[in-house]
């Protein structure tokens, strides 16, 4: 039976992204680095291969990255609106920050993303 897998060009081609793009977090994000891009299931004469039903476990990773800039720069679209729903709730930016951390330490399995939307979505209810 033969596997099916994605190489760099089939991961961007999932994400919406150039080849490039993927080239550079797998540079910039080394094994052992702070968040590491996932390492690939197979590699065939140096090049990469992911299993297709990890595409999520990569998107889920590029959504952790931190915004652009010098000191993290732009916050996340999921940061943005999490701030944003704080900041109607009487919150300021620091409590709001400080608030997110607390959760990110409580529940380590989810990420920021999966973080903010959840507390929007519960100040929503």
């Amino acid at each position: 039976m033969t596997e099916h897998y994605l190489g760099v060009i089939g991961v961007a081609g999932e994400l919406g992204v150039s080849r490039h793009a993927v080239h550079k977090w797998r540079s910039r994000h080394p094994e052992g680095s702070d968040h590491p891009f996932p390492a690939p299931d197979v590699e065939v004469d140096g090049t990469p291969g992911w299993r297709p039903d990890r595409v999520s476990e990569i998107v889920r990773w590029r959504d952790g990255l931190p915004g652009r800039g010098a000191g993290g720069g732009r916050p996340t679209l999921a940061r943005r609106d999490y701030l944003n729903a704080a900041i109607a709730r009487g919150l300021d930016n620091d409590e709001a920050l400080r608030a997110l951390a607390t959760f990110a330490a409580e529940f380590p399995e989810m990420t920021e993303p999966e973080l903010c939307a959840w507390i929007v979505g519960k100040w929503r209810d």
